[in-house]
């Protein structure tokens, strides 16, 4: 089954056509007009579109898909005699052209070919993608299949984009995707926590510094920003960026300069700022706690990232996905999980999202001895109180403690380690100490 977008003025043909489509299985969007059809550019496989049409007509649709969707097939229904044009058309682009009248299975035909050719170019696109990103794209939901079209159709825009979303989602990955699939993939890729370092070094981290521009500045450094020439910035945890430090990243992302702390000149930089927060700066701003200026010109366009809770369908491939490469690290070659446990997973509502699930299929890998995994391994986790040792429960809970500490800070070593009551250097030698990463 493929999402068939269909284009045509006659609402005869356009009916008669939606009905040889829907009967052979397929779902299909119908639209009077091509203007009315570019909101569903996106969620579409195969563009159905009649080429003489009033307003835009099929060529005009076609150039418009080439610059939105270019791997979105379109085949273009032509009358009698339009020959010249049709193959002009497939010369700019279009998959095939269809002459009037035609017969039922040509059409069938056709758009099973086109909807072939999309699944691969989609596929061939999203292995290169995850072979830049060293990780794969895991997820069937609607929701998630639409972020990852907003990512790759931004990624080709180059202009400044904010990534909300809830702890845990994964903002950092759509952040790692606008570089892998955007013209900038050959350049470098820097990442810069704003809620990580202390504001008083802040500046010069981002910004750099000159030699001797403070105590203990014994040599000059370049800054994020100039790291990032020529690629990507991002920022994570934007909304944590000291107040007084906000005025010059936006003269940085307004003008492409960056002063160094200490240094009398000014430098250009070439970068593409992505900002990610889980905060709502509207609120912020409101707050008087972020600019509005800043605001504006950090999110030309949005990106919002959706919490595990409203694609749950995708935890069954993201468990698979964490048992694979926990198993390995642990040496499990032969360890499953029970359909009784995965539905259970389901269920939960993660307030951490995917990095809480992660860390839960971690926790299950790490109590198992192989073989299947059934839902008294849920029990166990819950109440990893029960059995073994007091040393080897204190453990467990502390394991427990500092994985959902640093779910609730979105990875934040320092604020986590704040909360627990212990120093960064401590909080880092535990979580080594009991196999969490870094």
């Amino acid at each position: 089954m493929a999402r068939i977008l269909l284009v045509d003025d006659e609402a005869g043909v356009r009916f008669m056509i939606e009905q040889v489509l829907e009967d052979a299985g397929h779902e299909v969007r119908a639209c009077a007009a091509a203007a009315e059809a570019l909101p569903f550019l996106e969620e579409t496989d195969v563009v159905v579109s009649d080429l003489v049409m009033p307003g835009m007509d099929g060529m005009a649709l076609l150039r418009t898909v080439r610059e939105r969707a270019p791997e979105l097939p379109l085949l273009l229904l032509t009358a009698r005699g339009d020959e010249r044009i049709a193959v002009a058309a497939m010369q700019a682009g279009a998959f095939h052209y269809l002459p009037k009248p035609f017969a039922n299975e040509e059409l069938l035909l056709l758009v099973q070919r086109a909807a072939e050719l999309r699944r691969l170019r989609s596929s061939v696109r999203e292995h290169e993608v995850e072979a830049i990103l060293g990780r794969p794209l895991v997820g069937r939901s609607a929701a998630f299949r639409q972020l990852l079209a907003q990512a790759r159709l931004l990624a080709a825009r180059d202009v400044p984009t904010l990534v909300r979303g809830e702890t845990g989602t994964g903002k950092e990955l759509v952040a790692s995707l606008l570089h892998a699939a955007g013209p900038r993939t050959k350049g470098p890729l820097v990442r810069f926590n704003c809620a990580a370092i202390p504001a008083e070094l802040a500046e010069a981290e981002l910004f750099g510094h000159a030699k001797g521009a403070f105590t203990g500045a014994d040599g000059a450094r370049p800054g994020f920003f100039r790291q990032a020439h020529g690629g990507t910035l991002v920022l994570d945890e934007i909304g944590e960026l000291p107040l007084a430090l906000q005025a010059k990243l936006l003269r940085a992302a307004q003008d492409g300069e960056v002063q160094p702390v200490g240094a009398g000149r000014t430098e250009r930089v070439d970068v593409r700022i992505v900002a990610c927060t889980h905060r709502d700066l509207r609120v912020e701003v409101a707050a008087g706690r972020f600019r509005e200026d800043l605001f504006y010109r950090l999110s030309v366009v949005e990106l919002h990232v959706p919490p595990l809770r409203e694609r749950r369908e995708d935890v069954p491939l993201l468990v698979e996905a964490f048992r694979r490469s926990w198993s390995r690290r642990f040496g499990l070659d032969d360890v499953h999980f029970t359909p009784e446990v995965i539905e259970a997973l389901e269920c939960r509502d993660w307030p951490g999202n995917v990095r809480e699930l992660e860390n839960a299929v971690a926790r299950l890998l790490a109590l198992s001895t192989g073989g299947a995994v059934g839902p008294e391994a849920l029990d166990r986790m819950a109440g990893s109180t029960g059995g073994g040792s007091l040393r080897e429960r204190v453990a467990a809970f502390e394991r427990a403690r500092i994985e959902e500490m640093l779910a609730q800070t979105g990875g934040n070593q320092s604020e986590a380690a704040r909360r627990l009551g212990l120093t960064r250097v401590t909080l880092i030698d535990k979580m080594k100490r009991h196999g969490l990463r870094r």
